[in-house]
């Protein structure tokens, strides 16, 4: 045995020891749960359970697309129809950044508001979850990073999401950028858990297929990494595997034909269960290197997420295989009187054709061989720091599984065309000819 293998063994006997003491910690943490309405027009009902609540005023939390696609209009009638008075801040970018969080902040308290309801994908999720967190503790918001770092409960929340992926709604967690640093900063707080959620699946209609594959194979990643790691649990257990079930039944129907109400109802019921897996159990190394390509790339945490997930778990297996095998089974790609290597090899292969059935690309075209260092020494820190992961990684192991991802560069590139260059093809050509020609005068001439 090598000397960096002894170090890294004792380095994963360590990490291990902690991070399942840290289990045995959070299995006694009260994560609350969000009341859910599920089904079409959901939406609506919120905003009638809302505004019955007596708030002064409420901020709405969203993006400018959102706005204009009018997805808004249930809620906001309903709330209209209950006497309640509301703002909308339509300004959330993908990745909600510091400053765009700093300028939400602004406006809450420009227009004296008490409460918020976060509509939208992830980024906007995770805004409304830093703002009212923020609101309660006025401090610059890199300090907010991290576990438990408010003294005072956040602003309430209530949520809406519109795409079947991050589990947001349900979730302890959120993610904004530093633009700055180049980096995802995660808040962890079981108080930002909203107080109700709408699951509204007609407000996923009109979700691009693109889309629709990165959240969903989100949400698949989140009920994977719960399931395999060292913090799952019998209940957590249960919720990531009914979430993989659902996600391999309903996203390909979700993909192909969007307009499929039950498919989408289905997939948000996924997104949702998948979310409450994670929120005790964690995640791993698929987040913390989806992570970093959020930070330095700018890459749509779904896409990243998908892009790692065959990479980690193919990785992982020796530790996982049992695991493995009950996932085969749950999604329907294996039968229970194979063994459990068979059902294993069976589930990776099927997380794959998933991946390719939906469109998700193989390689990652903005990653760049000079970053791979730095990508994987901050995401090694961010697993080996805060997840239970199943199987530890060197920082060698991490740069070579990421830089399976670098897009591939054509064999034999084609150079580009200049003036001078451009006369020698033509040139060949015509010598070609007249040798080829050659022959078959002198074969006649024989005859």
């Amino acid at each position: 045995m090598t000397t960096e293998s002894i170090t890294d063994t004792v380095r994963a006997t360590g990490l291990g020891v902690i991070m399942r003491g840290a289990g045995l910690v959070t299995r006694f943490i009260p994560f609350p749960q969000p009341t859910l309405l599920v089904g079409r027009g959901s939406s609506g009902r919120l905003g009638q359970a809302i505004a019955g609540f007596g708030h002064k005023k409420i901020l709405i939390v969203t993006d400018a697309i959102i706005a204009k696609l009018g997805l808004l209009k249930k809620l906001t009638d309903a709330l209209e129809a209950g006497g309640a008075d509301f703002v909308v801040f339509d300004e959330i970018t993908p990745d909600a950044p510091i400053p765009l969080i700093e300028k939400g902040i602004e406006f809450y308290q420009a227009h004296d508001c008490d409460a918020i309801v976060a509509f939208g994908g992830g980024s906007s999720m995770d805004a409304s979850k830093v703002i009212a967190l923020a609101i309660a503790n006025p401090k610059p918001l890199r300090s907010l990073a991290g576990y438990f770092k408010g003294l005072r409960n956040p602003i309430k929340i209530y949520a809406v999401p519109t795409t079947a992926g991050t589990g947001s709604e349900v979730t302890v967690a959120a993610v904004i950028s530093d633009p700055e640093r180049e980096q995802k900063l995660v808040v962890v707080d079981p108080r930002l858990v909203p107080k109700m959620a709408a699951l509204d699946p007609e407000l996923m209609v009109g979700l691009p297929p693109h889309i629709t594959a990165a959240t969903g194979i989100d949400a698949l990643t989140h009920a994977i990494e719960a399931f395999i790691g060292r913090w799952a649990t019998p209940a957590t257990d249960d919720l990531a595997l009914s979430a993989v079930g659902l996600i391999f039944e309903n996203l390909p129907i979700a993909y192909a034909d969007g307009k499929n109400l039950d498919a989408r109802e289905k997939m948000a019921l996924a997104s949702t269960y998948a979310g409450m897996a994670f929120t005790r159990a964690n995640v791993g190394y698929v987040h913390a290197i989806a992570h970093q390509f959020g930070g330095k790339y700018h890459t749509p945490h779904g896409l990243a997420n998908a892009i790692m997930l065959p990479r980690i778990l193919r990785y992982s297996r020796p530790a996982i295989v049992d695991r493995l095998a009950k996932l085969a089974v749950r999604a329907k790609v294996g039968r229970r009187g194979d063994s459990d290597e068979v059902l294993a090899d069976k589930f990776l292969d099927a997380v794959e054709k998933l991946n390719r059935e939906v469109g998700i690309p193989t390689q990652l075209d903005a990653l760049r061989e000079d970053d791979i260092p730095a990508l994987a020494k901050a995401a090694c820190w961010e697993a080996h720091t805060g997840y239970p992961v199943p199987r530890y990684m060197s920082q060698e192991q991490c740069e070579e599984i990421i830089r399976d991802a670098l897009p591939k560069v054509p064999a034999h590139p084609k150079p580009a065309a200049t003036k001078s260059r451009a006369t020698k093809p033509a040139a060949a050509k015509r010598a070609a000819t007249k040798a080829s020609a050659a022959p078959r005068r002198r074969k006649a001439a024989t005859v």
